[in-house]
């Protein structure tokens, strides 16, 4: 885990000295009024795997409430995190269609998706199916930037992403909305939710929803391939959506202290496709599912040790319907956590034992029913004297495929003054190989799978500043993320035919990630931007889909029942393939929305995305979503 770090600082000194001077604008004492800071007081679980305050957690990473997501007016997830900073998205033509999502220039198998503590990502493919989860079940979203395998395991190379379902507290709540756009899009939700309060507290939360659109033609009528020349016609029909989806939260406080509950998720998404070229006779679609239940038991066994036991199951169902006989890909994840958190005077340990089991069916595989499992060990300890923070994690996870990995973290953080605090990190990390990379296969032939593929491997290090007073906020981070071992797929060695799964390639990931807000009155003026490098270091080239730089401009207002607001959301080109083939244009997307209160319960709001209807692309001959609008109704959700 040692590692060099000097040379990666270096070169962090001129982008963050630049940062810093432009973080003056936003730090003047004009705009330095006393005001409770919400960034400051709001609660982030994931980077340490314990509740902290924002304002002293050490890892780079950012929140999105559950006003936010009203405020934005979207309906997709993956439309809301492009906002973000640090993140990318990849999406082969509409909201429902295949999605991939991206932190600080890595892949999506280096990005790990938990939803309420339980991992949901395909052992098949490696990625999360982010077009099945629906946003309208979603309380928050936590995202964290970096390694974060020493408290997470594998794949937690480029950050983590953690989805809170809704829960409930307080008196009996009824929400509903509904609402309808372009495409003919219509989204529904009713829920429930509450807590009967006195000596056994009960907690519940029942959150329903139904999505679907028609959408508009995944692919182009006619694509040109610039590296070849070639033209594709593909059927210019339209390629719609429909998504249905339900959660619940229920916990019981059985003594002071002890409580009992469950959690569970349901999405089911089928999407149209278009498939070969020219028109279709059978009309391909795919069916995917997410499931994700589990039950916890969380002990306060003495005033300085609690406990929080977990079992879960999550499931990844993918159906491609080319032809009547589907392709099957499914996989399930069994795990059990069991997580100690003892509190040393100001300081936190925490010991972790984990156990995940993983079974598989697809039809692509040299076997269709595969099986593993992966026991693990943890310790973090978090300390905190004075101005300064340390937190520290090492992690060992045992795979009966690929063996063991040893992970590890430390990071130091110093407050400055009660506004300004400066930390760094060093960590280590790995991505497991998916039953893709170990045994796939077509028509029975040995191609691609390689049961000897083993783990990729990362080293970062990363130096921040972050600045807030409650009124106006700024962060600059620079990363150096360096990973070997990747795995690619080369030319099959010994005479095999086709291609075979290898661990030759290596990235360098590096980048700065900058964020600045602050309010005037009832304005706040916000924006981000990330200056990276994603480098293939084999090719010496941009690695595919990753953009030099990405960002977003925005401004809200409030002015009594009315809010509204804009953004501008902002990339530079990218390539489609390796080795700078089929380059992809930079974009600017133009965003806005609103909301009006009706009364205490009734609010009509809407957004209209894409308002100035720029044509633009996530991937090569896949087409995206021009100007449109949205506009709906809510009640019962203050």
């Amino acid at each position: 885990m040692s590692f060099s770090v000097s040379r990666p600082a270096g070169s962090a000194l001129a982008p963050l000295a630049i940062a810093l001077a432009v973080s003056s604008v936003f730090s003047s004492s004009s705009f330095a009024q006393t005001m409770q800071s919400e960034s400051l007081d709001a609660v982030v679980v994931t980077a340490s795997r314990s509740a902290q305050k924002a304002g002293d957690v050490l890892a780079d990473h950012l929140v999105i409430t559950e006003e936010e997501i009203q405020e934005s007016g979207q309906t997709s997830l993956a439309d809301l995190m492009q906002t973000k900073r640090s993140i990318e998205i990849k999406r082969n033509g509409g909201a429902g269609n295949d999605t991939e999502v991206y932190i600080r220039g890595g892949n999506g198998k280096q990005t790990l998706l938990l939803i309420d503590g339980v991992r949901s990502v395909s052992s098949t493919s490696g990625t999360a199916m982010w077009s099945a989860i629906p946003l309208s079940q979603i309380e928050r979203v936590e995202i964290v930037m970096g390694p974060l395998s020493s408290l997470y395991g594998a794949d937690a190379v480029g950050g983590v992403i953690q989805i809170f379902t809704k829960k409930g507290s307080g008196e009996p709540r009824l929400t509903f909305s509904a609402g309808a756009g372009t495409d003919r899009e219509r989204v529904y939700t009713a829920g429930i939710s509450g807590s009967i309060e006195g000596e056994h507290r009960i907690r519940y939360a029942l959150n329903a929803s139904q999505e679907e659109s028609e959408g508009f033609s995944a692919r182009p009528a006619r694509a040109r391939n610039p590296s070849t020349g070639t033209v594709s016609n593909y059927d210019p029909d339209k390629d719609g959506y429909s998504k249905r989806s339900l959660s619940g939260q229920f916990s019981w406080e059985i003594a002071k202290g002890h409580e009992l509950g469950a959690t569970f998720m349901n999405s089911y998404n089928n999407a149209d496709t278009d498939e070969g070229s020219g028109v279709q006779v059978f009309k391909p679609y795919i069916v995917s599912e997410v499931d994700v239940y589990s039950v916890h038991s969380r002990n306060q066994i003495t005033t300085n040790w609690s406990s929080l036991l977990q079992v879960s199951r999550s499931y990844t169902r993918q159906q491609n319907f080319r032809s009547l006989t589907p392709s099957v890909n499914n996989s399930t994840q069994d795990q059990l956590s069991w997580q100690n958190d003892i509190v040393i005077g100001r300081d936190l340990l925490q010991v972790l034992l984990e156990r995940r089991e993983e079974s598989v069916f697809n039809t692509a595989q040299t076997l269709q029913n595969r099986s593993r499992d992966n026991n693990s060990f943890a310790l973090a300890y978090q300390a905190n004297r004075g101005d300064h923070q340390i937190s520290s994690s090492v992690r060992n996870d045992d795979s009966s495929v690929y063996g063991s990995n040893l992970t590890g973290g430390l990071g130091y953080g110093y407050r400055l003054t009660k506004e300004w605090r400066v930390n760094g990190s060093v960590a280590t990390s790995f991505r497991a190989p998916t039953y893709n990379d170990l045994y796939y296969a077509y028509a029975g032939n040995p191609t691609y799978g390689n049961p000897d593929a083993k783990p990729e491997k990362g080293k970062n290090a990363e130096i921040g500043v972050h600045y807030d007073d409650g009124r106006s906020n700024f962060s600059a981070v620079y990363y150096h993320n360096e990973i070997t071992d990747m795995l690619s797929a080369k030319p099959c060695t010994g005479g095999a035919p086709g291609s075979c799964t290898y661990n030759v390639d290596k990235a360098l990931l590096t980048g700065v990630s900058m964020e600045a807000g602050s309010k005037f009155g009832n304005y706040r003026l916000y924006g981000s931007l990330d200056l990276q490098d994603p480098r293939d270091k084999t090719t010496n080239t941009l690695i595919q889909r990753r953009a030099k730089y990405h960002g977003t401009i925005g401004l809200k207002h409030t002015a009594g029942a009315l809010k509204s607001g804009f953004d501008v959301v902002f990339s530079g080109y990218r390539y489609d393939e390796p080795e700078h083939v089929n380059r992809l244009g930079g974009y600017a997307l133009l965003n806005l929305h609103a909301s009006y209160d009706l009364n205490s319960d009734w609010q009509i709001f809407g957004r209209w995305n894409n308002a100035l209807d720029k044509q633009y692309e996530f991937a090569r001959a896949f087409q995206t979503q021009g100007s449109n609008v949205f506009v709906g109704v809510r009640y019962g959700f203050k």
